[in-house]
C-alpha cells in the first residue's frame, strides 16, 4: 500500500508537531499524557475527563508537570473543535460510538483497548461502521499497547524473520502481585485468597477476545493461518498461610492464576500466549513461574528461547509498569497521522522508532 510506505511515513511524520488529544488519564492515560508533554515532536492540544473533580484542572497538573495551559475537558464538542491530529484514546471502556464520532470529524484514534488488532475478527457490522467513519473523515485507527500488541505482535514478528520453520510459538506472561497493596483487586476482584472453584468463563472469554485477534493477525502475516482460538484455565493454591501486602493467604486458597490462548492450526498448538498471576511459588500443583516479565519460546528451524525481564523492585511496578503499555500508543502517533484512512494493524504500518530526541 503505497501511501503506508516506510518513506512516506517518516517524511509526513517529520513535517510538523502531531497535535493530539489525550481522551481519559487513568493509569494509563496519565503515564501517556506525561509522554506526550515532553515530547519533542508532539504537542498536546486537549484532555478529555470523565469526573467532575479533573474537568477544568491543567494537563500539567493532572499528571505530575507543571503548568501547560491545556485544561480539561468533558465535552465532546470542545475535543471535536480543537483541530487536532489524533486521539489517544484510552478509557475504562471502548465506546465504538465514539470512537467512529472522533474519526469521521477528522481525529485519527490511538486506542490500547483491545478489539481493533485484527478487523477480519471485528463483528462485521462494528468493522464497517469504523470503516465508513475512517473514510468519512479520512482517518486512520490503530490498537496497540504491551500486551497485546508489542508481546503478541512485533516481537513474535520480528523472531519469525529468521524461521523458514515455524512448529510453534509460546509467548509466556509473568506477573508477581504479591508486593501489589491493593486487596480490592487481589481478593474481591481477581479471587486470590478464595477457596479454589470453577475458572471465572468471563474472564476466559475476555482473554480469547482480547489475544485471539493477536494471535490470529501473526498466523495471516506468517501464511499459517488458525483454525480456531481456545481458551484454558487452570488455579494453584497456597501450600501454608502466605503474607503479601494485600493482606494473608490462607493455606489451600488461591495463590496463583494461569489463562492461557491458544492459536490452533491442524489440531495443535501454533501460537499461544499464556498469562500467570501468582503471589506466591510455592503452589499445589507445582508451578514453573518465573520473574516479572515475559519469555518466548519459539520452535522452528532457528530456535529461540528469549527472557525479557522487567528490572523493577516489586514494590515499584506499580509505579513503572503503566509505560510499558503507554510508551508505544505515544510513539505510534505519528506514523497512523500520515497512514492511510482505515483501521490499520501492526503489518500496515512500518517499524515504530521512537523520537527520543
Amino acid at each position: 500500500m503505497e501511501p503506508n510506505s516506510l518513506t512516506h511515513l517518516l517524511a509526513s511524520s517529520h513535517t510538523r508537531p502531531c497535535r493530539v488529544v489525550q481522551w481519559a488519564t487513568g493509569t494509563i492515560g496519565t503515564r501517556s499524557l506525561r509522554a506526550v508533554i515532553e515530547h519533542p515532536g508532539l504537542d498536546l492540544a486537549g484532555v478529555y475527563v470523565h469526573s467532575a473533580d479533573k474537568k477544568g484542572r491543567d494537563a500539567g497538573e493532572l499528571c505530575g508537570l507543571t503548568a501547560t495551559g491545556v485544561r480539561a475537558t468533558d465535552s465532546i464538542d470542545e475535543i471535536l473543535s480543537l483541530g487536532a491530529d489524533c486521539v489517544l484514546y484510552m478509557p475504562l471502556v471502548s465506546d465504538i460510538g465514539e470512537v467512529c464520532t472522533l474519526l469521521a470529524a477528522g481525529l485519527n484514534v490511538v486506542t490500547t483497548g483491545g478489539g481493533f488488532h485484527h478487523p477480519a475478527s471485528m463483528d462485521p457490522v462494528d468493522c464497517a461502521r469504523v470503516e465508513t467513519a475512517c473514510w468519512s473523515g479520512g482517518t486512520s485507527l490503530h490498537s496497540t499497547g504491551s500486551s497485546p500488541g508489542f508481546i503478541t505482535e512485533a516481537v513474535p514478528l520480528l523472531l519469525a524473520s529468521i524461521q523458514r520453520r515455524l512448529d510453534g510459538i509460546m509467548i509466556d506472561e509473568y506477573a508477581d502481585l504479591s508486593q501489589r497493596d491493593s486487596p480490592e483487586l487481589l481478593f474481591d476482584i481477581m479471587g486470590f485468597g478464595r477457596a479454589p472453584g470453577d475458572i471465572d468463563e468471563y474472564r476466559l472469554e475476555h482473554a480469547r477476545t482480547s489475544f485471539g485477534p493477536s494471535l490470529r493477525l501473526v498466523a495471516d502475516a506468517l501464511s499459517l493461518p488458525l483454525d480456531s482460538v481456545e481458551v484454558s484455565g487452570e488455579l494453584a493454591t497456597v501450600r501454608e498461610d502466605v503474607p503479601i501486602a494485600a493482606g494473608v493467604l490462607s493455606a489451600g486458597t488461591v495463590g496463583a492464576q494461569r489463562t492461557t490462548v491458544f492459536g490452533m492450526r491442524h489440531g495443535e498448538p501454533l501460537l499461544s500466549f499464556r498469562a500467570t498471576w501468582y503471589c506466591s511459588t510455592d503452589l499445589v500443583p507445582s508451578w514453573n513461574v518465573r520473574a516479572t516479565g515475559w519469555h518466548i519460546a519459539l520452535d522452528g528451524d532457528a530456535p529461540l528461547d528469549i527472557d525479557l525481564r522487567f528490572p523493577v523492585p516489586l514494590e515499584h511496578m506499580r509505579e513503572i509498569s503503566p509505560s510499558y503499555t503507554a510508551n508505544r500508543a505515544v510513539n505510534v502517533l505519528p506514523f497512523v497521522c500520515s497512514a492511510a484512512p482505515g483501521i490499520r494493524t501492526t503489518l500496515e504500518l512500518p517499524q515504530i522508532i521512537s523520537n527520543l530526541g
